[in-house]
């Protein structure tokens, strides 16, 4: 599955809103963290305040009526005192013995004590042992979490006469409504800083990128053969205008190398056409040589038939020198080579002519028809099968006497022309090369002639292709349709 690309633009908004976002967040839990740490820190210090303030009463209460000694035997004359400094002080707690005996308690249920009201072994021991001897310990019970302490008492001779259990309950409800009221007006502002973080990231974000946005459509609009134009940017970033310097001087450098191109095209433009008309105008000339130098072995004046023969030597040289005379006009001319000029010709005739200049007993002709009469370039198809049957020819190995097949097969929906040799066939290497320009196995080819053929099957609506087997030959199959 692709991924979906955000715009640069789009990161940086919603980069500058997650940023928003975030501090929000760090900011909120700061601000809970802060709170906590405070109440935590206001209720333990408010506990050590009412704990200090009973031990104060307690201790002058006792000091004052010699009670350090007595408590234990006066406890129930004590109680009405002990209980006034609960009520003075609005606090619950709880008074011990040493050993662990309530001496008072003004708390629903003491907790840390056995079914005997003793004290708890446990926290006697973890207190005795205490640096302080106190301890703050949390608890829980059916009223909820609360902390409480436990501290040992000394009488004016720094003498321990008794334990302090000092239960302290938090007032929440007050705080409560105040850090709702809190983090209401904090949501509020929070609120409408995303609104302005969201407009100011709106902006930012499209001032940010409309440069890179200026540059991105100018790039767009950039090619050869476009009329390009350089960037200018007022007050752009040092960056942006480092990406603009360096697309300027890519567009000097593009406008250089588009220079150089189009003359190097027009050249090679002209040497294409000349190597083209090279390949023409010489391509007829060997079978042409070969076929003088068999009419001049074979002459006998004596012939009976020699006026028809000369008159047929005649007619297939003529019909090369025209081809020939035709290819150096439109060259001269600085024309292209030589317009198509569509007639009604008989095909099969034509093709008897074309190859009629090479050596007898070479190719073998044959047509499913006498006369096939198909709309074609008389000149062209004459080039198109000279070119197949010479490169036929000369696909033969030296030490194969050469056996070229030229077969014209009337069909339903057109004509099938075959060219086979029995060469040596096209190497694995070199089949997808065949028709490409500029290629050639042979040593002084120039490569054009299969690409002129396939270019001019092509303007005829028609199709080439082949088959090939190493080392038994290669057959070359023209489709014309109807």
């Amino acid at each position: 599955m692709a991924r979906s690309k955000f715009s640069l633009r789009s990161r940086v908004f919603f980069s500058m809103i997650l940023l928003v976002v975030m501090t929000s967040l760090l900011i909120l839990g700061a601000t809970f963290y802060q709170y906590y740490s405070q109440s935590d820190d206001y209720n333990q210090r408010r506990l050590e305040r009412k704990e200090t303030q009973v031990k104060n009463h307690l201790s002058y209460i006792l000091d004052r009526d010699d009670g350090f000694n007595t408590i234990g035997e006066k406890q129930i004359d004590f109680y009405n005192v002990f209980e006034s400094i609960a009520q003075i002080h609005r606090v619950e707690y709880a008074l011990f013995s040493m050993e662990g005996v309530p001496y008072f308690y003004s708390y629903v249920k003491i907790e840390n004590m056995d079914q005997d009201q003793q004290f708890d072994p446990k926290i006697k021991q973890e207190l005795l042992l205490s640096d302080r001897q106190r301890i703050a310990v949390q608890n829980e019970q059916e009223r909820g979490r609360f902390q409480s302490s436990y501290s040992v008492l000394f009488d004016t001779q720094n003498q321990p006469y008794a334990i302090l259990y000092f239960p302290y309950f938090e007032d929440v409800s007050f705080s409560t409504t105040e850090l709702n009221t809190f983090l209401m007006r904090l949501f509020q502002i929070y609120f409408f800083m995303l609104l302005v973080a969201i407009v100011i990231a709106y902006f930012i974000s499209s001032y940010m990128t409309r440069p890179l946005e200026t540059i991105r459509a100018r790039i767009d609009r950039t090619g050869l053969l476009k009329g390009n134009e350089k960037i200018h940017i007022s007050n752009a970033s040092k960056e942006v205008d480092s990406l603009v310097n360096s697309y300027n001087s890519m567009l000097d450098a593009l406008e250089e190398s588009i220079a150089k191109l189009a003359r190097s095209e027009r050249e090679q433009a002209w040497q294409e056409m000349a190597k083209q008309v090279a390949h023409e105008i010489k391509n007829p000339l060997t079978p042409m040589r070969l076929t003088i130098q068999s009419f001049q072995q074979r002459f006998d004046p004596d012939d009976p038939k020699i006026n028809q023969k000369v008159i047929d030597f005649s007619k297939i040289m003529i019909e090369q020198i025209d081809t020939m005379s035709r290819v150096a006009t439109a060259f001269s001319n600085f024309a292209t080579l030589p317009k198509l000029i569509i007639e009604t010709e008989d095909i099969v005739e034509i093709t008897r002519l074309s190859i009629d200049i090479f050596e007898p007993g070479v190719i073998q002709y044959s047509s499913s028809e006498e006369q096939i009469l198909w709309d074609i370039d008389r000149t062209q198809w004459i080039r198109i099968m000279t070119n197949l049957v010479q490169n036929a020819i000369q696909a033969v190995p030296q030490e194969r006497d050469p056996k070229i097949q030229v077969r014209i097969q009337s069909e339903a929906t057109g004509l099938r022309i075959e060219i086979e040799d029995n060469g040596s066939g096209i190497t694995a290497e070199n089949i997808d090369k065949i028709f490409q320009p500029n290629f050639t196995t042979k040593t002084g080819g120039m490569g054009l002639g299969l690409a002129i053929v396939k270019n001019s099957i092509d303007s005829l609506g028609g199709s080439i292709h082949y088959e090939t087997e190493q080392n038994r030959g290669t057959k070359f199959i023209i489709q014309l349709k109807k």
